[in-house]
This record gives structure tokens, C-alpha cells and sequence, in this order.
């Protein structure tokens, strides 16, 4: 068997999560087994993997080989490292969640059909919780890290509970099914239940134990994102880029409104749909984006219809204490045919506020539903890359594979500033886009900073309050995130500068005959794989 049949049969047994988010559903009725023991066969399986690799050096789909690699040496340093599986109780909240949420969420199925592995998932939450317990052991846990999990518990008993329920009625099944997930349910929200006692007993972790380490954030730079620069280079420019970004943020604001930023922001705020209005201005929003993108010829624009709905009934009280995205990646192993994009609930002025024209424009069109993300995926899921393909998936906690980072959420910043090219923006959401690159550079100083062990996460989230503006809540929720998973926070502005750069070459490289949709489909066409490697695809120096 070649060496990628092995590697993909490997990644999808041993992450079952993972392979019902893309669309494989062998293993839907599975939970990962991440004990001492079962880490330790995880990684020899990588291992052996990864000699095939190295014996296979005349492989044909040679950059989809030295991705798989790649891939498996980053997870073989988290398998033996204390800062996943081994020492951070919210991963595993959130597989355990998302393994019940990956079945409910899409009708690949019929409801009665998904009720045998919802049911075996839930059932099997108590000893998954209890393996966490035992493999993180004595350990002290990072503050930030027992918060996330204890809120996930928070979610866990509103989606187990009444949120199974409901969604047991949304899909109308009989009393029989019903019953049977209410009492799995029940179980696991008893191993839910002890979970939180075992984590209100943890010692928080002293303060550097929430960086990875330099070491393991330079094989992600150079193994994840194919960025072959220093850290300490990246992060000079980044600092550099920051200051610069946040004088021409002053300069655009005060442009337009004397009191700044802060003004901007509340005008921005001001403009908001009414509550009545507010589904629709988002599908409308959608219309109005596609035809701009058309017009300016962007990109080909894909047929791959997008609704936006209502987030259902059964999620709706479970959602804010989850990671629940409002567009989740389609499975590209089992794909529908029109994808229903979760619109967050309002329920008053304040909320619309926050979810007010441009933020909707900006957030949920551009970036996530149309040019970003979207349309980012339709070309992935068409790529000759296999990695390509299911990489940036949006699993549990995070993406499938760390090599997708850069390209889907890099190329989904950069459809923004397209789309501010194309005159789709207004001039108050300019600044609003301004104000987005200088939260990028923010998070990449950050997530360098943090795990190189420059910076704690109190100084972290001072940082993103006195310099960029976010609210407090918002900032300690970023710092988490990009202390539980290094080298993420950064791949927004790697793949966002990465692909500006490429452009710029290219339109040196082929001078008059240079077009940008042609670049744009061409890009794409690569898949979820590092910008760094494009690059070298698209300018032909790559040796892979």
C-alpha cells in the first residue's frame, strides 16, 4: 500500500472526530483513545509512518509526501510533550463535546441512522474523561486552561441535556430513540460531573508553563508553515509592521472622526439592522459581495450555495460556552449540496450592536461565507492535493492539520482587503479593516512572544487591552486559545503577508499579461496547503 493510503487510514482511526468532520463516518461511533498507553502506540504508529516516508523518496504526489511528514512530526512532539494530550484537560472537553456535535449538526444521515453513534459517543464520555484524568495525572494546569474546560463543562450540560432533547424533537424521532439518547446523555453528563470536581482540584501552573517552548514553536514555523525565516526575525518585523499599522489606524480614523479609533468604532456600531431585519441583511449582505467579486473579476465564483439560518434550537444555549462556529468547513469527503452558515442569535439592541452592518460584512460575508473561507474550500476540496483537501477542516478545537493554517486563514484576510480594493467597503469599514490587520499583527507578536517565554499571559492580555482595544473578556478568550494551540495566532498574518508578497511577484514576474483572477484560481487551486509552499510551487523553486 502506498504511504499516503497508510497515512490517511492512520489519521482517520486514530482521530474518529476528525474523520466525522470530514465527511468519513466509519468511525463515527468512536472516541480517540489518547490514555498513557494509547499515546505511546499513537506515536510508534507515527513513527513507523514516517520511515515509510523516508524509504518512499521517489513518491509521485511528492508535496502531499513531505506534508503527511510533516504533519506527523509536529504530532509526534505533542504525543511526547506535556502541552496537549498529556497536560491540557481542555482538549479534552472539547472533543468529547464536538464528538456529539459533529453527528448532530449535518443531515448526512437520517436522524434515526446517526442515533447508534451519538448514543456509543455519549456512553463513552465517562471513560474518556476519566483517561484524562489519569494521563495528565498530578500535573499543574495553566489558570486560562481549567477556565476553558469548566466552561466547556458549562456547555457539555446544556447540549446533553435539554439541547439533546430538543434536538430529538427537532428531528422527530420516536419515543424509543428519544429515550435512548436521553439516558446516554445522562451518563455522560455524570462523567461530565466528575470531570469538573477532578478539574477544581488542579494547581494552577506557573506562569511559562502556558508557552510551548522556542524549540517546538520553531518546528511549527519551519515544519508547519514552511516559513523558513527566524523567529526572532518575524518577530522584529511583526513589532515593526504593528507600529506602523496602529500610526496609519490613527490616520484613517482621525480622518474621519476627530475622537479616533474609539468613535469610529461606536459610528460603526450605530449601524445595525433591526431585529426584524436582521436574518436578512445577512444573505442580502452575501447577494450583494458575490456580485461585486463577479464584477471586479476576482475570482471564478464557484457554484456552492450558502443559506444563512437561524442557529437551531438545540444548540442555542450550549453555543456561547462552546467553540462554535458560525461557518463550520463542509465535510469535503461527503460534501451537501448547500451549506447552512449558523447565524449567532440577537435577542437585543445591545447584541445587535455587536453584530452590526460591518461586522456582519466584514465577518460573516466576506471573511467566513463568500470570498474568504467559502470559496477557499470549494477550490481545496477540488485540489489534486490530497492534505490540501481536508487540512483546514474545522474540527474539535482546531483545524485537522496545522500545515492548512496559513492558506484558510490567510487567504480569508486577504479576500477582505480584495474586497476593500473592489470598493465593496465603505470608508468607516476601511478603518474597521485597518484596525482587523492590526489585531492580526498583535496576535502574531503574541503567540511568538508567549511561547518563546518573553511574555506571560497577563502581559498577553494587557497587551491585546491597552494596544489593540479589546475588551477584556474577549482578550483573556484569545490568550487562551493561542497559549493552548502555538503558532496559530501567527499563520494569520504569515499567510495574509505571504500571499500579498506572491501577488506582488507574480505581477513582476508576467507584467502586462498578469491577471488577478487567473493568480486567484491559480492560488487556490493548491488547497489547504502552507503559503510558504505555494509560493514556491507557483514560482517554481520548490524541492519538496
Amino acid at each position: 500500500m502506498p504511504p499516503l493510503d497508510d497515512f490517511f487510514n492512520h489519521y482517520y482511526r486514530r482521530r474518529p472526530v476528525n474523520a466525522t468532520f470530514t465527511g468519513v463516518h466509519e468511525y463515527d461511533a468512536d472516541l480517540p483513545e489518547w490514555s498513557a498507553e494509547g499515546l505511546e502506540s499513537l506515536g510508534g504508529e507515527m513513527h513507523s509512518l514516517r520511515q515509510q516516508f523516508a524509504s518512499h523518496p521517489a513518491d509521485p504526489a511528492v508535496v502531499d509526501s513531505a506534508l503527511a511528514d510533516a504533519f506527523l512530526e509536529i504530532q509526534i512532539a505533542e504525543v511526547e510533550g506535556d502541552h496537549f494530550q498529556r497536560g491540557n484537560p481542555a482538549l479534552y472537553t472539547g472533543e468529547a463535546v464536538f464528538s456529539v456535535v459533529s453527528l448532530l449538526l449535518r443531515d448526512f444521515a437520517p436522524a434515526a441512522e446517526r442515533v447508534g453513534a451519538i448514543e456509543s459517543r455519549l456512553r463513552g464520555i465517562s471513560e474518556f474523561l476519566e483517561t484524562a484524568c489519569s494521563t495528565i495525572g498530578d500535573k499543574a494546569v495553566p489558570a486560562s486552561w481549567t477556565v476553558r474546560a469548566l466552561t466547556e463543562c458549562d456547555g457539555a450540560v446544556k447540549l446533553f441535556g435539554d439541547g439533546l432533547v430538543t434536538w430529538c424533537h427537532e428531528q422527530h424521532l420516536d419515543s424509543s430513540h428519544t429515550e435512548t439518547l436521553a439516558d446516554a446523555g445522562r451518563e455522560a453528563l455524570a462523567g461530565v460531573a466528575a470531570f469538573r470536581s477532578w478539574l477544581e482540584s488542579r494547581a494552577d501552573a506557573p506562569p511559562r508553563q502556558s508557552g510551548c517552548g522556542p524549540e517546538f514553536y520553531d518546528l511549527l514555523l519551519l515544519r508547519g508553515h514552511w516559513d523558513t525565516r527566524s523567529r526572532q526575525d518575524l518577530l522584529a518585523e511583526a513589532l515593526e509592521r504593528f507600529e506602523g499599522a496602529d500610526a496609519r489606524l490613527q490616520e484613517m480614523a482621525t480622518a474621519l472622526d476627530p475622537g479616533g479609533w474609539p468613535s469610529v468604532a461606536d459610528r460603526l456600531a450605530q449601524r445595525h439592522p433591526t431585529m426584524d431585519g436582521y436574518l436578512d441583511a445577512f444573505q442580502s449582505t452575501w447577494d450583494a459581495c458575490r456580485r461585486r467579486a463577479v464584477e471586479w473579476d476576482a475570482v471564478t465564483w464557484p457554484d456552492f450555495p450558502i443559506r444563512y439560518v437561524s442557529i437551531p434550537a438545540w444548540a442555542k444555549e450550549a453555543a456561547p460556552h462552546l467553540y462554535f462556529l458560525n461557518y463550520r468547513s463542509p465535510a469535503p469527503e461527503d460534501p451537501p449540496h448547500t451549506v447552512d452558515y449558523l447565524v449567532p442569535a440577537v435577542a437585543d439592541e445591545r447584541q445587535l450592536r455587536s453584530a452590526n452592518d460591518s461586522v456582519i460584512k466584514l465577518n460573516h460575508v466576506v471573511h467566513h461565507g463568500a470570498l474568504g473561507h467559502h470559496v477557499q474550500n470549494f477550490n481545496a476540496y477540488r485540489g489534486a492535493s490530497r492534505v490540501g483537501r481536508v487540512a483546514a477542516v474545522d474540527c474539535a478545537s482546531r483545524i485537522g492539520m496545522f500545515c492548512g493554517g496559513s492558506m484558510a486563514e490567510g487567504w480569508a484576510c486577504y479576500a477582505t482587503d480584495v474586497m476593500g480594493e473592489a470598493g465593496f467597503l465603505s470608508d468607516l469599514e476601511l478603518v474597521a479593516e485597518q484596525h482587523a490587520r492590526l489585531r492580526q499583527l498583535a496576535r502574531a507578536i503574541v503567540d511568538i512572544e508567549l511561547h518563546q517565554h518573553t511574555m506571560t499571559e497577563d502581559d498577553a492580555r494587557r497587551f491585546h487591552r491597552e494596544r489593540v482595544g479589546m475588551a477584556g473578556g474577549a482578550a483573556a478568550r484569545e490568550v487562551t486559545r493561542t497559549a493552548m494551540f502555538p503558532g496559530t495566532a501567527v499563520m494569520y498574518w504569515l499567510g495574509t503577508q505571504g500571499i500579498h508578497s506572491l501577488r506582488a511577484q507574480r505581477q513582476r514576474a508576467e507584467g502586462r499579461d498578469f491577471s488577478l483572477r487567473a493568480f486567484h484560481d491559480r492560488f487556490l487551486s493548491y488547497g489547504s496547503i502552507p503559503v510558504a509552499a505555494v509560493a514556491q510551487l507557483m514560482n517554481e523553486t520548490g524541492d519538496f
